[in-house]
Formats: structure tokens, C-alpha cells, sequence
């Protein structure tokens, strides 16, 4: 699958992207408790994207790192389709 095919409410994503940029962490409170979150912009040949980094997952990655992910979804949040890992999803770094 590539960017330019997601749409809003996708599940069973597999992707691979380069990660552009990560940006800074942000304190959040969930209904499962206190956690960390940051967004990262990530791409592929078709185009661009943002993806939702939560706690650990924040830390993993970097800017040109490039990372495959299994069984995420897509949400839209203020008008931008963002790619989620999840619970039952996973990210993994890849070579290129």
C-alpha cells in the first residue's frame, strides 16, 4: 500500500515510510491513563503523511529512518489524514 491510497477509517494498513521529521513530545491525558505523543511526518514516493508516535515508540525513531508498519490505521485530525500504529499494530525499522 502506498500514501496516495489512504483514506479516513482504513484499518489493516501496511506501509513503508521514511520518517522526515519527528516533532517534540507533548504530556497527554487518555482514558488509559497519562502517556506521551508526538507526530511525525513521513513519506513515501506517492506522497505524504502524518503518523502518531505514542510513548516508547517516540524514542525509536529519527529523522531518515525508515520504518514498516503492519496493521496500523487511519484517522483524519484537523482536516490531515494520520496513520496510527495502535494497539494491534507494529513499527518496525527497516533498511532502505
Amino acid at each position: 500500500m502506498k500514501i496516495s491510497d489512504l483514506k479516513a477509517g482504513m484499518k489493516r494498513v501496511d506501509l513503508k515510510v521514511k520518517i522526515v521529521s519527528v516533532g517534540e513530545a507533548r504530556e497527554v491525558d487518555t482514558r488509559f491513563g497519562h502517556n506521551r505523543v508526538a507526530t511525525a511526518t513521513v513519506v513515501d514516493e506517492t506522497g505524504e503523511t502524518k503518523l502518531s508516535l505514542w510513548g516508547d515508540d517516540i524514542d525509536k525513531v529519527s529523522p531518515d529512518d525508515v520504518v514498516e508498519i503492519k496493521n496500523g490505521y487511519i484517522t483524519e485530525f484537523r482536516g490531515d489524514l494520520q496513520l496510527n500504529v495502535g494497539q494491534y499494530g507494529k513499527m518496525n525499522k527497516v533498511k532502505e
